[in-house]
This record gives structure tokens, sequence and C-alpha cells, in this order.
């Protein structure tokens, strides 16, 4: 087998082991893992009305949720916050769950920035969101993955940090969504260079060794 062959076999591998981690090929959530999951959830009648609803309309597929965040000044004094600790801190301690279950998956940040405007830009009907922090957008693979971290009781005592931290947030989900982020195609183009150029590479040895 040649280098060049060699190297698509390994790009190849490489690729449909990743593709195959960072997309979910489960399905949406049957009904039986929909009444588990509710079993696992404290919440009002209409917060488990809309949660059930969320479950029962899953496709299956990948979506972000976006994150509209206001930080407190100084964050609430709480079991396990340090007098003097920024919000930031405090935030970090609850991101210290959360990413490595996110990255465990196949979920993560897509984007986050601060708001540059001291007010927003535009609001109808919104009393009391005039001001906000900033904003993130979190791609999670499927619900199935973002229950599974939201319902694990580790993160129960970690969300006490984000409570802490944030005077006000908005969360919603949105799918479909591209983005010309896509690891999946990032990889794949990063990948092709590479065997593209060593097939080049190939090709120019063995027309020197002639």
């Amino acid at each position: 087998m040649t280098v060049t062959k060699r190297t698509w076999l390994v790009i190849s591998v490489i690729y449909v082991a990743f593709f195959s981690w960072y997309t979910s090929f489960k399905g949406p959530l049957s009904q039986q893992e929909i009444d588990h999951y509710l079993g696992k959830v404290n919440a009002t009648p209409e917060e488990l009305a809309s949660f059930r609803k969320f479950m029962e309309d899953d496709d299956g597929d990948d979506f972000v949720m976006i994150n509209i965040m206001e930080m407190y000044d100084t964050p609430l004094q709480i079991d396990g916050v340090e007098p003097g600790a920024t919000t930031d801190e405090v935030l970090a301690k609850y991101m210290e769950y959360m990413f490595p279950a996110m990255l465990s998956r196949a979920s993560h940040p897509v984007f986050r920035g601060n708001m540059v405007s001291p007010r927003t830009m535009d609001i109808m009907n919104a009393e009391g969101m005039e001001t906000w922090s900033g904003a993130a957008g979190v791609r999670y693979r499927s619900r199935r993955d973002m229950i599974e971290i939201s319902t694990n009781p580790e993160f129960m005592g970690r969300h006490e940090f984000k409570v802490a931290a944030l005077a006000k947030t908005i969360a919603f989900p949105v799918a479909p969504f591209t983005y010309l982020g896509d690891p999946r195609l990032v990889l794949a183009l990063l990948l092709g260079l590479i065997g593209c150029a060593v097939g080049w590479w190939q090709s120019r040895a063995s027309l020197s060794s002639h």
C-alpha cells in the first residue's frame, strides 16, 4: 500500500470516528425516556408541561441553547462563595461541572460575547429586559444529552453558583441551525487538505526518482 493510500485510510478512520462521536444517531426520545426524565424534575405544572413539549418534539438532532445573561456586580453570598469573589469566579465554579459534562457528550459553546451597548438597541413588550451583560450559544449533540447533563445530581449542587452569579437570564433552544464553524466541516476540510498535500508530496517524490 502506498503512502498516499495509507494516509487516506488513516484520515477516513479519524473522520468516521469523530463524526460518529459528534453526531447523535439515537433518534428522538422515546416515551419511556420522557416519563423517566419527567420523574427526575422538580418544577411547577407549567414548567413540566413546557419540558414535556420540548421532549415530545425531539427530532434527535443537535441544537443550540441561546443564553442571554445579566451578571450581578457582586455575587450572592451563598455556601461555597468566598468573600470578595467576583461573579466570574463564582460562575467558573458552575462551569467546573458543565465544561467536562458537555465535552464528554460532544456539546460545547459556539459563541460568547459581552454586550457593547449600555442598553438594548431594540425592545418590545419586555419590561425589565433593557440591560444585559452578554450572551452565549451552546451546542448540544441532542436533547437527550442536554437533559442527561442537567438532571445529573452533581449539576444540582453546581447550579446554585449560577444563581449566585446571574441577576437574570433567558435561555431558549434553537433548531435546526447551521454554522460554518461546525467541527465536522472544519475537520473534513483540514483532513482533506492533509491528504491532498501528502498525495502531492508523494507524486513529486515519485517523479523525482525517475
